[in-house]
């Protein structure tokens, strides 16, 4: 799904993002963390933060540690006990209280989980089986982008990034399994190495499908015979960066011409899309060769590929064989990370990921009060003051320059502590029979309801991160600034403290 771009926030600064304890911090300002032997106008990071450092270790179920990580497991104890209380409860259909109590006990039911297997897979397998041509392929793709498997390229709405009052139809480069294209083309040392563990990793997959030794590994050499193309064709992670090199609109008739072996009436058909008459091409180029692709590479090749797909979205949903096959790789390899999160902490994640907005709304009411809100308003309220007074006498701002950084500024949106307006999940059906169903049908929610914001007006009310996220950002899209209450707890805020520590 396309989204739009989400930035931190220039004020988390290094300092507060590793200044913190091996237990969830409560006062606003911990002088013992400090390392007061080095002088701070020498070396202010070992200053700040010296004792801290030389006394904690990264726990093995983590690959960094600092202030996020502490907070998010204070956060995490909070959310468990609202999960718990509600996993017990039998709530109104469609309420907060059943959407969230019901996701959270299939994904804690592990004897469930484990006699399902990979029987959730059986149908979508079946589905690939029978593609026999270029057509049945473009359907099967669309089929998988309406339940939220990505395969081959990302499609969505999101706002025109050059009138930002409207929806548009985007769609991107995608297909990959890896992080991105460097892991593919990149030829040093430890590139190779991780190519040769990713290959590994997906026969290993391929084996717990019921593949033999030798048809696993030929699967996985096609899947990478496949993505490394597809990454050749990619653009680098700094050419992304260029919002001027991601926006190529295009008429539905030039987006033919660009890809006559794909037709985009068709998918849009089978998705569902609003009619449209221009998309966003995220990257021109990779559609050129998604074109080729998809004459060059057999039928027999492409269902591989879409089976590997399928089943590499799915594996953190299915038995502990592979969870734990997909931990191996994407966690202990890739980031360094020695050993899982408990279950109940990978089942609190994943309910905030589902249905966050509704256990947001419970987090809200035991950790974010209305004093708190209106004292980070007053804090926001003196920073801009204090960037209208500064702006008005830069001298190297031109006044015309200066008259738009004004009124940009004045019409900077905040949101602070949680949505006031939220959205709500009409129409969402969970239940504790599924894990795997529960997951499928809240991406196949989201999918459509975001596919309904093609052409329609920018919903400015929405929020990008749920209220227990421990993070914040800044969307240019909205102009806006996003503290979502879990950031805004000790040591991030504390609306206890003075306000020289909270600035």
């Amino acid at each position: 799904m396309y989204k739009s771009s989400l930035r931190l926030v220039a004020v988390l600064t290094v300092f507060l993002s590793v200044y913190a304890s091996a237990m969830a911090q409560t006062v606003a300002f911990d002088v013992t963390r400090m390392d007061n032997s080095v002088e701070a106008c020498t070396d202010f990071f070992q200053y700040a933060n010296g004792n801290w450092i030389k006394k904690t270790e990264i726990p093995a179920a983590y690959s960094r540690w600092g202030s996020f990580n502490i907070l998010g497991e204070n956060n995490n104890n909070a959310l468990k006990e609202i999960l718990d209380a509600n996993a017990k409860m039998k709530a109104a259909p469609g309420s907060n209280e059943q959407l969230i109590g019901d996701y959270y006990a299939a994904c804690m039911d592990e004897a469930a989980i484990e006699k399902a297997g990979d029987k959730p897979l059986k149908p979508y397998f079946k589905q690939i089986d029978k593609i026999k041509n270029t057509k049945d392929l473009q359907r099967q793709i669309a089929m998988m982008h309406a339940v939220g498997i990505p395969a081959l390229f990302g499609f969505g709405a999101g706002p025109d990034a050059k009138n930002s009052s409207i929806n548009i139809a985007n769609t991107s480069q995608g297909g990959l399994s890896l992080p991105d294209r460097d892991f593919y083309t990149k030829d040093d040392a430890k590139s190779a190495e991780t190519r040769v563990k990713f290959i590994e990793h997906m026969t290993n997959i391929f084996k717990l499908l019921g593949d033999d030794a030798n048809a696993a590994a030929a699967n996985a050499k096609t899947v990478m015979t496949i993505q490394t193309r597809l990454a050749n064709a990619s653009r680098t992670r700094v050419d992304l960066r260029d919002p001027q090199k991601r926006y190529n609109k295009r008429t539905t008739a030039q987006l033919g011409e660009m890809t006559p072996n794909f037709s985009w009436a068709d998918y849009m058909a089978a998705r569902n899309v609003p009619a449209v008459t221009e998309i966003n091409v995220g990257q021109p180029d990779f559609f050129t060769e998604v074109n080729k692709m998809l004459t060059d590479i057999s039928i027999a090749d492409w269902k591989t590929y879409l089976r590997w797909m399928t089943i590499n979205s799915a594996a953190p949903l299915l038995s502990k064989a592979f969870v734990d096959e997909n931990f191996n790789f994407y966690s202990r390899y890739l980031t360094g990370t020695k050993e899982q999160q408990p279950r109940w902490r990978r089942c609190v994640g994943a309910t905030d990921g589902a249905v966050g907005e509704a256990l947001g709304a419970e987090y809200v009411k035991k950790a974010f009060t209305p004093e708190a809100q209106k004292r980070m308003g007053e804090l926001i309220d003196n920073l801009f003051a204090a960037y209208r007074e500064n702006l008005a006498q830069l001298d190297w701002m031109s006044p015309e320059t200066r008259q738009k950084a004004l009124a940009k500024l004045n019409t900077y949106q905040r949101k602070i502590g949680f949505n006031e307006k939220p959205r709500g999940y009409a129409g969402l059906k969970l239940e504790r029979k599924s894990y795997f169903q529960n997951a499928r049908s809240v991406g196949q929610f989201n999918i459509n309801r975001n596919l309904k914001d093609v052409g329609q007006k920018v919903d400015k009310t929405r929020w990008g991160m749920t209220p227990p996220t421990v993070n914040a950002y800044y969307n240019a899209s909205y102009n806006e600034i996003v503290f979502p209450a879990g950031i805004l707890q000790p040591p991030f805020f504390n609306q206890n403290a003075d306000d020289a520590i909270n600035y």
